[in-house]
């Protein structure tokens, strides 16, 4: 939660430091959905990988650009998402529960009429809870760090648009685990860092000052977790996207 207020404050100390040479801003709100499958593997220090594939599942949550001027913009996204896996063998069922978050601010830049860059934070926490027989686990997860990246927007027809981005991050993790029996309770500071892209078609309905985009989104990314048997892990998110926003100036 911490974390989540450092990022609004950020984004207030950015819209006063950027220079304005107009009074009107433009404001684009909305919200944007993600179905999106999870692959995990995990790599141990003896060279073996557990692989879990988690059920499918939407990120939802909101989207809001702020553009102070014809090259700035400051963009904010929050995802969240419950995902599931269960398994069945002979010592019985394990069910693990994963809330997760993922969210984004960023100061874009245009370089021209289709390309920008971006720079920002990323904050991306997650809690899991699992349940192994008669033992129940509990494990928060947070990752707070900067990303980079550009995006294109390329004209097809009128209001009719391609949109594509590629991003880095990289971020300080840490983790809080705790179960029934107390015995194997510990914290742990480990690092994250991948990419997301996103390929989409983008239509502007003029009369609605209303933007829809359908597409897909792929993200990746790898925990070097280095703790006891554990070396790192490998996340691969990806699935379609829908995003629908409206504009307008104040």
């Amino acid at each position: 939660m911490k974390k989540f207020l450092l990022l609004i404050a950020i984004a207030i100390c950015i819209s006063i430091i950027i220079p304005r040479n107009v009074y009107a801003v433009d404001i684009t709100v909305g919200g944007s959905t993600w179905y999106s499958w999870w692959n995990q593997k995990q790599w141990n220090k003896n060279g073996s990988g557990d692989t879990t594939n988690f059920d499918p599942t939407f990120f939802y949550g909101p989207a809001l650009s702020v553009k102070f001027s014809n090259d700035f913009n400051l963009t904010f996204v929050y995802l969240y998402a419950k995902f599931e896996n269960e398994k069945r063998d002979s010592s019985g069922k394990t069910t693990i529960k994963h809330k997760r978050t993922d969210s984004d601010l960023a100061l874009n830049y245009r370089l021209n009429g289709y390309f920008k860059i971006f720079g920002g934070v990323k904050y991306m926490p997650y809690k899991s809870s699992g349940t192994d027989g008669t033992i129940s686990s509990h494990s928060d997860h947070s990752g707070f760090g900067p990303g980079l990246g550009v995006s294109c927007t390329y004209p097809i027809l009128d209001n009719l648009f391609l949109l594509a981005n590629l991003s880095g991050f990289y971020l300080w993790s840490n983790e809080d685990f705790s179960s029934d029996t107390g015995a194997d309770d510990f914290k742990h500071n480990y690092k994250r860092y991948g990419f997301n892209s996103t390929l989409s078609i983008a239509y502007y309905i003029v009369p609605a000052a209303t933007t829809i985009s359908l597409g897909t989104r792929l993200q990746y990314y790898k925990s070097d977790y280095n703790y006891e048997d554990v070396d790192y892990i490998d996340n691969l998110f990806y699935g379609v996207t829908l995003t629908a926003t409206y504009s307008f100036s104040i």
